[in-house]
């Protein structure tokens, strides 16, 4: 297929990177001009801005950091609804429903397809094209794209109505960001008792305690504390907004969602958006006065 893609940072190179590589010919954009050099380096062709690429192709897929990006990409001055030959807008980006709504009505304006599209499983998920795809949009449309994402990751066709795959995305990050500070407080408790992280984590793993956190996120960043997995802290606490904010506007009772929230609010504040969201244990650490992990995977009382 031809397909533009426009945002190549850390999610967006990976997944941009394997399309080239199965034979996919691009049209690539990107505010940063080393970024479109290698991918110009691989064989893809460089465009100017979203309506430049959306002049060139009828299918633009796009993998942004913030909701206004996504909306001014797709719909703004110079965005995507401007272009002369595109058909479909590919949102890759996590924006929440009620912006994919959003820019479902402005693009169909226009008689450009919404198919919405967000992914999970981070970057080592996307240079292995083994993320979750959540995909909605009209299925005739998903047919047509569908061996594209494939190269992506594994593809799930959520449903027809639009921002049902923003839905299910914040559904699993939400589940995702309370493993992750569940994991610590529960870490952190057995530290400040005197027990082995490391041990821990191992027990947790062999029995029902189980999940991303303990399988994943600590073995890799926590107890050698590189704190490098790959996600900022920033676009977590964006998705735990956003799950709160959807649960919130449907009149759910969310009281795990809020203490959730508060803890995220905490770790951005304390560690900043740019740091790794595994670094989400560091306050917790902090305010029992402990450390998890270091040389073997030991605890120990802070200096």
């Amino acid at each position: 297929m031809d397909i533009g893609f426009i945002g190549i940072g850390k999610m967006g190179f990976p997944m941009a990177r394997r399309l080239i590589e199965a034979g996919h010919k691009l049209t690539v954009f990107d505010t940063r001009k080393d970024a479109v050099d290698q991918f110009v380096a691989l064989g893809a062709a460089a465009g100017s801005s979203p309506k430049d690429i959306a002049d060139r192709v009828e299918t633009v897929m796009a993998s942004l950091p913030s909701l206004q990006a996504s909306l001014d990409v797709a719909t703004g001055p110079g965005g995507v609804s401007e272009g002369k030959r595109v058909k479909r807008f590919i949102d890759l980006s996590t924006v929440g429903s009620q912006m994919a709504v959003k820019i479902h009505d402005l693009l169909a304006k226009k008689n450009i397809v919404q198919i919405d599209s967000p992914v999970s499983g981070g970057v080592a998920g996307a240079e292995k094209g083994t993320l979750a795809v959540m995909v909605s949009g009209p299925k005739a449309d998903f047919e047509l794209v569908k061996p594209a994402l494939d190269i992506i990751g594994k593809v799930f066709f959520i449903g027809t109505k639009p921002g049902s795959g923003q839905t299910m995305k914040l559904a699993n990050n939400f589940l995702s960001a309370t493993a992750m500070v569940a994991t610590s407080e529960a870490v952190v408790m057995g530290v400040k008792s005197g027990l082995d992280p490391a041990v821990m984590i191992d027990v947790i793993n062999a029995g029902s305690g189980l999940n991303t956190a303990s399988r994943d996120k600590f073995p890799r960043a926590v107890l050698p504390r590189t704190f490098d997995f790959g996600f900022a802290t920033g676009l977590m606490v964006k998705d735990v907004r956003l799950a709160v904010e959807e649960m919130r506007s449907m009149g759910l009772s969310m009281e795990v969602a809020e203490a959730v929230g508060r803890i995220w609010e905490t770790i951005i504040r304390d560690e900043g958006a740019d740091s790794d969201f595994t670094a989400a244990i560091k306050p917790i650490e902090k305010a029992a006065g402990v450390i998890v992990g270091g040389g073997k995977g030991g605890g120990h009382a802070a200096k």
